[in-house]
């Protein structure tokens, strides 16, 4: 019914910049949450931004400064720009969703299928 799908993926020197991009659609009355998580090899999936349908964003640690997330609510999507990357930022990244379906009261989480970013010289 939802589809989370993602591009903007690639390789990138370090010190380089990315804009992630990740549309959703389907039957979709409201989306609440919009973010990116990301999972490296070895590594358990982590969050790196995420913002609220009122614009309020959170980010990891790691990518404050660096990493800006918006959204376009007309379109449904969300972006991730990524700059001063650095080979520790490599790892494919999902977008999240959390929304509610036309005819339901329930708020459901949907994933992208993921899109490999990597940084290396």
């Amino acid at each position: 019914q939802v589809q989370l799908v993602e591009s903007g993926g690639g390789e990138v020197q370090p010190g380089g910049s990315l804009r992630l991009s990740c549309a959703a659609s389907g039957s979709i009355f409201s989306i609440y949450i919009m973010g990116w998580y990301r999972q490296a090899p070895g590594k358990q999936r982590e969050l790196v931004a995420r913002i609220t349908q009122g614009g309020i964003t959170n980010y990891a640690d790691s990518v404050k400064g660096r990493f800006a997330i918006s959204r376009d609510d007309a379109k449904n999507t969300v972006y991730l720009q990524m700059n001063s990357l650095k080979p520790e930022d490599t790892a494919v990244y999902y977008c999240n969703a959390w929304l509610r379906l036309l005819r339901s009261i329930q708020t459901e989480e949907y994933w992208g299928q993921g899109t490999q970013v990597t940084v290396s010289s």
